[in-house]
């Protein structure tokens, strides 16, 4: 239990955050999402993967090729993070890198045979934590709120 749930427990384990706190869908967002990123973090660590290594094999199965811009592009990963990502997955032998035969000065990254076989092992992986995450919620209930989620982010990644 970290710190912020021991004080938000007393004695009795009866919740003694005040209801205006509990009420408040950015603080609940909050404290979720550092729940969720560390038993993500946590869950991939034990099979020798990052959610970045996911994002970018999910990229390139899913939008195919592309260059180091496009991939930071369609994962939000800085260019000067991507290099660090993709060096970690080329030694893995999870994506290939190829000069770019309209601009050689670019490299096209290509996600390997390998890079397939791990990404559905970490989609694997990634549905045993989101069903963990989710736990309390039935299936309907999970379809809805990934739903609302998705309205949500999208209409403040229109307006930003």
């Amino acid at each position: 239990m970290i710190r912020a749930e021991a004080a938000d427990m007393p004695d009795d384990g009866a919740p003694k955050t005040p209801d205006r706190l509990r009420r408040r869908a950015s603080r609940l967002l909050s404290q979720l999402t550092v729940r969720s990123d560390r038993l993500i973090h946590e869950g991939l660590a034990q099979v020798d993967a990052r959610k970045w290594h996911y994002a970018v094999l999910a990229s390139l199965q899913d939008y195919g090729p592309g260059s180091q811009a496009a991939l930071s592009g369609r994962t939000g990963i800085y260019r000067s993070d991507m290099v660090g990502v993709l060096n970690e997955l080329a030694e893995r032998d999870l994506v290939e890198r190829a000069p770019d035969p309209d601009d050689r000065r670019r490299n096209t990254i290509t996600i390997s045979a390998q890079g397939r076989r791990q990404l559905r092992r970490l989609d694997k992986v990634l549905d045993d934590l989101h069903d963990e995450l989710l736990a309390p919620l039935s299936p309907a209930e999970r379809d809805q709120f990934v739903q609302l989620l998705t309205r949500l982010l999208d209409h403040h990644t229109r307006t930003s």
